[in-house]
């Protein structure tokens, strides 16, 4: 299926309080990828992943081509232009299709041409200069900046763990990456479901240890995330932070399962990713 982002200036998602530092836990996720990226040998390389069909070296494909979209996104945004790029973006045949297409490419390739991306989101970071609330593009749509940042940083945690777990490899927990990609994730699937015009209400709580992490989810015609005290009737998301936020990508099941009343809200990622059950 295709995305439905929404653009203009009413975002489908926003945050009532944008995290203050974005740019830290990103961009030292990134690197810390690429360093381990450039220890591991040939066979590991070619490994699989824990995504379905697709080796290391392709997670790693996928990588940069989305680190060019988020720089170019951003720039675009802080010129007043933001992309309307992904209307027709299929989030499962798309990436696919554009890792089938790099052709034969060398390990070490890749690692420079994800390095050189990293290079070019690092200096689109650089000129946000604390202008975070600009709109820019990101799935859901027009997004501040901020929520691009975080979206990118999820996005890219996620495949840090796909790529290496399968090679019981070291798995670092950084607890600002962690509470970043977690108050982003929350609001994701509910964002995508607002995208298609769900008329669904209600908030999601998500209280979360190791790192201590708590967010609400405010979800409507707009998602608003925010960090105050939620209703006694509010969806109830609980359990170590990392494993709730591998839940949330469809990566694991939740420490406290959902109650199947309340699986709705995973509607979004699952529509979205095709993902079954």
């Amino acid at each position: 299926m295709q995305l439905t982002p929404v653009y203009g200036e009413r975002a489908v998602v926003r945050a009532e309080r944008l995290i203050a530092d974005p740019a830290t836990p990103l961009l030292r996720q990134r690197r810390r990828l690429a360093a381990t990226l450039a220890t591991l040998d040939d066979g590991q390389w070619a490994a699989p992943s824990r995504c379905e069909a697709w080796s290391v070296q392709d997670v790693v494909a996928h990588l940069v081509t989305a680190t060019q979209f988020w720089a170019f996104s951003i720039d675009a945004g802080l010129r007043g232009e933001p992309t309307r790029f992904l209307a027709t973006f299929d989030p499962v045949a798309t990436p696919a299709e554009m890792v089938a297409a790099v052709g034969p490419t060398s390990p070490q390739q890749t690692l420079e041409q994800l390095v050189e991306m990293n290079d070019a989101l690092a200096g689109a970071i650089e000129r946000v200069d604390g202008a975070w609330s600009t709109p820019a593009e990101a799935p859901p749509g027009h997004v501040a900046i901020a929520l691009v940042a975080q979206h990118a940083l999820w996005d890219s945690w996620v495949h840090e763990r796909d790529i290496v777990l399968p090679l019981a490899l070291p798995c670092t927990v950084e607890a600002d990456e962690v509470a970043a990609a977690l108050t982003y994730a929350a609001a994701l699937s509910p964002a995508f479901l607002a995208c298609e015009g769900s008329t669904r209400a209600g908030v999601i709580e998500v209280c979360c240890t190791d790192p201590d992490v708590h967010v609400r989810v405010e979800v409507g015609p707009q998602v608003v995330i925010d960090d105050g005290p939620a209703p006694t009737d509010a969806i109830q998301v609980s359990g170590d932070a990392v494993a709730v936020l591998e839940a949330l990508s469809h990566r694991g099941p939740f420490p406290v399962p959902l109650a199947p009343e309340d699986r709705w809200v995973l509607g979004g990622l699952e529509q979205a990713f095709d993902v079954v059950g």
